[in-house]
């Protein structure tokens, strides 16, 4: 049997996890069984799929081109409902036909491998590999014509050529589940604007960004997880919560590494808000925790919550095997926040992360919130 591994989780994380729990949904159509982790780390646990409400009447520009992958996706789901259209089908008989269930499965194993050995990063292993182009050992050599090449090679695994063994597991995937190319794009031009940005105006150029690195991730896994049968709520609202909580974990990331961040010459902090607070970079640069910047960071964590709690809405539409996994990153990874506002605001000097007791309080309460919405 090959396993999915699907990831509930933000990039730019390296570290192992001390424990992990699995829940297994097996497929009594396929050869596979589906596979939803959690990871446990020092820093909290990385969620699987979800991004912000673009849905609102007042949506800025980048919330719009966004909404627009939104609206796409949630089409590819109700097509899937109507059944496939004569080509679909033989597409999808190409592509399986292109790989061995013997090639699947150790596939599917060397991309469990991956996702076990980087905890903090665990979404699917395609997600990993192309994080590791940016922030791995190749990274000071990495030009946008490498990001070029490996879309193509994206491109090839849609279309049923993969071109290694990683490859070979997600283009099974997306042959068997409604995914669009387009999220998966986007993830690799969040790597280029990483390439060539280092700081970000407003929140509507740091939002595309988010979703770029982050939100991609509910996107591409929302259709794995599946959407409950039960569920009254449209495909499009199922997403714009995944959607929020990438962008809400992204965003959460941010804030806990602004002092490891600016080390490296980065600042991932609204420009024109950090004025509007009396502050510059230098301020950033210095580390020095004041009233301003405690005000400044009080108003970015109120923003991020009202993010995880869109997020919430749609976690009882997912299939029933998916609620729990789902249930357990919002709530650990939203208590970085806490844990932020408990160091009174100091993310120059330290690291907010959530402790090991209260990681298995919160799988707790994450399995109670997941039994009592079936």
């Amino acid at each position: 049997m090959s396993c999915r591994n699907i990831s509930m989780a933000c990039p730019r994380e390296k570290s192992r996890s001390p424990f992990s729990f699995i829940a297994r949904n097996r497929n009594s159509q396929s050869n596979s069984r589906i596979c939803f982790e959690l990871k446990f780390s020092s820093a909290g646990m990385v969620p699987a799929a979800v991004t912000t409400d673009v849905a609102s009447p007042s949506r800025t520009t980048s919330e719009e081109k966004v909404y627009d992958v939104v609206l796409k996706q949630a089409a590819l789901v109700k097509q899937k409902k109507t059944g496939r259209s004569i080509h679909e089908k033989k597409l999808l008989e190409q592509r399986t036909g292109n790989i061995s269930w013997d090639l699947l499965n150790k596939a599917y194993d060397r991309c469990g491998e991956i996702c076990a050995e980087f905890a903090k990063t665990f979404y699917l292993a395609w997600c990993r590999r192309t994080d590791e182009l940016v922030d791995g050992p190749i990274a000071s050599h990495l030009t946008p014509r490498a990001l070029d090449r490996w879309e193509e090679r994206l491109a090839g695994l849609f279309e049923g050529h993969p071109y290694d063994m990683f490859d070979a597991a997600l283009s099974d995937t997306v042959s068997k589940f409604p995914v669009d190319i387009q999220p998966f794009k986007h993830m690799i031009q969040g790597m280029r604007v990483d390439l060539k940005k280092s700081r970000y105006k407003n929140f509507d150029e740091l939002y595309l960004y988010c979703y770029y690195v982050a939100g991609t991730v509910g996107l591409m896994t929302v259709p794995v997880m599946g959407i409950a049968p039960e569920s009254k709520s449209s495909a499009e609202s199922v997403y714009n919560a995944a959607l929020a909580l990438g962008i809400a974990n992204q965003l959460t990331n941010i804030l806990r590494d602004v002092g490891e961040d600016a080390r490296r010459g980065r600042i991932y902090l609204p420009q024109d808000e950090l004025g509007q607070a009396g502050l510059s970079d230098d301020d950033i640069f210095r580390g020095k925790v004041t009233e301003k910047w405690r005000n400044f960071i009080s108003g970015q964590i109120k923003r991020a919550r009202m993010l995880f709690d869109e997020a919430e809405r749609g976690i009882a539409e997912l299939n029933s095997a998916s609620r729990w996994p789902v249930w357990a990153s919002l709530l650990i990874y939203r208590q970085i926040l806490d844990v932020i506002e408990a160091n009174d605001y100091d993310n120059f000097r330290k690291r907010a992360f959530v402790g090991r007791a209260k990681k298995l309080v919160f799988l707790s309460v994450a399995f109670g919130k997941a039994v009592a919405a079936k």
